[in-house]
């Protein structure tokens, strides 16, 4: 992964964007925006108790750092589920997708930018370059226990006749390992669905794992197909970097969230 600048906002950009001129694809960081502490600055998500007035600031220092209208920017409503938006027509008005009960978006369509918020769980990106399809997914780990990697690879499999082995993926940033512990209803919800339970956790005390979401998401990732040559990761973790990530579990809920977004153009 590596660090960009587009404008006021810096953002860390999958190594395999280049020579992809026609797409934009990233994870922003806490910098560049108008919100006060503990939002500072650049909080993307309405669902906090931020002032409005400064997210929606936020969102259009986002835009035009991209050249685009704030309306050209599509956020779902995140429930830790594992619906998916599916878009494959043009649509001129995107505010009625706004209201949408999803974790994740999936298009081919150009001219506008799919996010997930996120403030600990995992953002992730996917592109099939030869199809020219893009998915943004939020893995939390509900999702990453119910199998929402493999749900949105499939939908692009069965609507886009997109070949997984040519799939690119990013892993954006979410909690360490180190800082994310759980207990027992975790551990069973991993065990009776998806997730890799016993390759991603590691027991610290009587019925307390810590557990590892980032690789979760890339052992989905390769059971699906996708070619572990094909997935980026970010490396830092969200909890510990306060110089860059919001964490809601750090910040015990009172935290802005960063998006992770990507664009055909």
């Amino acid at each position: 992964m590596k660090k960009s600048r587009a404008a006021k906002i810096s953002y860390l950009e999958p190594e395999w964007t280049t020579g992809l001129p026609r797409l934009t694809a990233g994870f922003s960081t806490r910098h560049g925006g108008v919100s006060r502490a503990p939002y500072n600055s650049l909080n993307l998500g309405f669902g906090t108790d931020d002032l409005r007035a400064h997210v929606e600031g936020n969102r259009a220092t986002l835009c035009r750092a991209f050249n685009l209208q704030p309306h050209q920017l599509l956020t779902v409503k995140q429930v830790h589920g594992t619906d998916l938006l599916l878009i494959d027509d043009e649509n001129l008005d995107l505010s009625h997708f706004l209201s949408i009960e999803a974790d994740g978006i999936i298009t081919n369509q150009r001219g506008f930018m799919i996010g997930v918020l996120v403030a600990d769980c995992i953002p992730l990106l996917l592109h099939h370059p030869a199809k020219g399809v893009v998915a943004a997914i939020h893995v939390g780990w509900r999702g990453a226990a119910a199998g929402i990697i493999a749900r949105a690879i499939e939908t692009m499999k069965v609507h886009f006749h997109c070949d997984p082995d040519e799939i690119l993926a990013a892993v954006g940033p979410g909690i360490g390992a180190h800082r994310f512990e759980v207990d027992r209803p975790v551990r069973e919800a991993f065990r009776n669905g998806s997730g890799f339970w016993n390759q991603i956790s590691t027991e610290v005390s009587l019925g307390h794992w810590q557990v590892d979401l980032a690789l979760s998401c890339c052992l989905q990732l390769e059971t699906a197909g996708v070619r572990t040559e094909n997935i980026d990761s970010v490396a830092e973790c969200t909890c510990c970097h306060q110089e860059l990530f919001f964490s809601y579990r750090r910040d015990d809920g009172q935290t802005g969230r960063q998006l992770g977004f990507v664009m055909l153009g």
